[in-house]
């Protein structure tokens, strides 16, 4: 994510809602979330309640339940004026808090291609996904291939 239309596009597809200010500040604010977000989703499970109790106390996340926009009730811990940074990580400490209730931290990981450092969820019944995406995963089909045919 390098430009507010980027940004724009995220919040949109990921249906966020409440305050914006579309400036470059709010844009540096969500980026900066990148690194501890995905410290949270590849931690072990204490230091991931560690992580998620910090998010909660340091926002001072109240949770409510709401109704809005065509969705039925469900939890938001901020107020929609909130700035969105904010907004962001405390909704995915509460959405780690059921994660981390029902030990299902092994459904985090990250991309099996070597070039790749995305995350992955593996939401199969198997838990068998290991890449990121089909790209990630076609790429290392075709360089084994390539590897046993030479």
């Amino acid at each position: 994510m390098t430009d507010r239309a980027q940004l724009d596009a995220f919040v949109i597809e990921h249906a966020y809602t409440g305050s914006r200010t579309h400036d470059d500040a709010e844009l540096e604010a969500v980026r900066a979330l990148r690194a501890p977000l995905r410290r949270l989703l590849t931690s072990d499970r204490d230091t991931a309640v560690e992580i998620v109790n910090d998010i909660l106390a340091t926002h001072h996340a109240v949770p409510q339940l709401v109704r809005h926009d065509g969705f039925d009730y469900h939890l938001h811990a901020t107020h929609p004026d909130t700035p969105l940074a904010v907004r962001m990580a405390v909704e995915t400490a509460m959405a780690m808090i059921d994660v981390i209730r029902a030990d299902e931290l092994s459904r985090f990981s990250t991309c099996a291609d070597d070039t790749c450092d995305n995350l992955v969820l593996d939401l199969s019944r198997n838990r068998s996904r290991r890449y990121c995406s089909t790209t990630c995963g076609n790429r290392n089909a075709v360089a084994a291939y390539r590897a046993r045919r030479a």
